[in-house]
């Protein structure tokens, strides 16, 4: 790590740790047990275990940024395929999505080669995955269950990819600092989460979507973005960006984190779920802590390779 990654990490641990702290105060304050502030505990444990991980891949450098994020879009890949219909036709398809398209995805990143990490899913297995399922002969709600593989292999594997695939991009000037990026993204995407859920705690009257997430509100969205955006400009110092530049891009990937909860939580919904797992406690399954990250990680990708490569 170099000065600017120890300075954002030890940066992020000082905060966790006047939440730690704000957590247990207001534990020992209350009168009784209260399921709300053992649920901010249980988050606040949570966010200290995925820092120390993320640190450590960190530390691993690029290889360690690849390999955690291959872990997390194998198990945000079985969360998905879980609680979506298959049926054993389907099995040479879900096989060739775990253990041959997961696998090539990230060693593509690992070997860098763009032009085939960019349209190998899309492209590529889009075509294959319907294919194997067809060989079972089963017709039963077909389009439904080819279409829930892809989307799966699409969110899990496709895009989560992108987040280790900044490490590859050439920036001139900026070599040897992209795990930074990682960072920046990560930060400003997850911040602007936790500020629209408190914005929308403190301010929030009306629902922005209802019937897809009530906890979401006009007052929270607005204020969670606003104060995001200006975290992501006052980071600017670990980009490549100016500061306008990197308000800009901020704005643009908590839109998108905004809209990519909106899109899962359709699908749980849909699902009858309220989470995608309990993998995290506090948090839910691995795609309740990814879900915003799924939909910024791609289109930050190919904004940074399209104007700063």
């Amino acid at each position: 790590m170099d000065h600017s990654t120890l300075f954002l990490f030890t940066g992020i641990g000082c905060l966790l740790l006047v939440a730690t702290a704000i957590g247990q105060l207001l534990k020992w304050r209350a009168p009784s047990p209260s399921p709300v502030i053992d649920n901010l505990n249980a988050r606040i444990y949570a966010w200290w275990v995925m820092v120390v991980v993320i640190g450590i891949a960190f530390l691993m450098g690029r290889a360690g940024i690849i390999i955690l994020f291959y872990l997390i879009s194998f198990y945000a890949l079985r969360e998905f395929i879980t609680l979506t219909p298959t049926r054993r036709s389907d099995y040479p398809a879900l096989v060739a999505a775990f253990y041959f398209a997961l696998p090539v995805q990230y060693l593509l990143i690992w070997v860098d080669w763009y032009g085939l990490f960019a349209i190998f899913i899309p492209v590529y297995l889009f075509l294959l995955l319907p294919i194997l399922s067809s060989f079972g002969g089963d017709t039963v709600r077909y389009l439904e269950r080819a279409a829930n593989v892809q989307w799966g292999l699409m969110i899990a594997v496709y895009c989560i990819s992108a987040v280790p695939a900044l490490v590859i991009l050439p920036i001139p000037g900026f070599e040897g600092k992209n795990l930074l990026l990682v960072a920046w993204l990560i930060l400003v995407v997850q911040i602007s989460d936790v500020l629209q859920y408190v914005c929308g705690k403190i301010f929030g009257k009306r629902k922005i979507a209802p019937s897809l997430s009530p906890s979401k509100t006009v007052e929270g969205f607005a204020g969670g973005i606003a104060l995001a955006t200006l975290v992501g400009a006052c980071l600017y110092w670990i980009t490549p960006f100016k500061p306008w530049q990197a308000a800009l891009i901020a704005l643009l990937v908590c839109l998108l984190g905004f809209a990519g909860g909106l899109v899962m939580s359709a699908i749980k919904r849909d699902r009858g779920v309220k989470d995608w797992g309990h993998m995290i406690e506090g948090h839910g399954g691995m795609l309740d802590r990814l879900d915003s990250i799924c939909f910024a990680a791609p289109v930050f990708f190919h904004v940074l390779r399209y104007w700063w490569v």
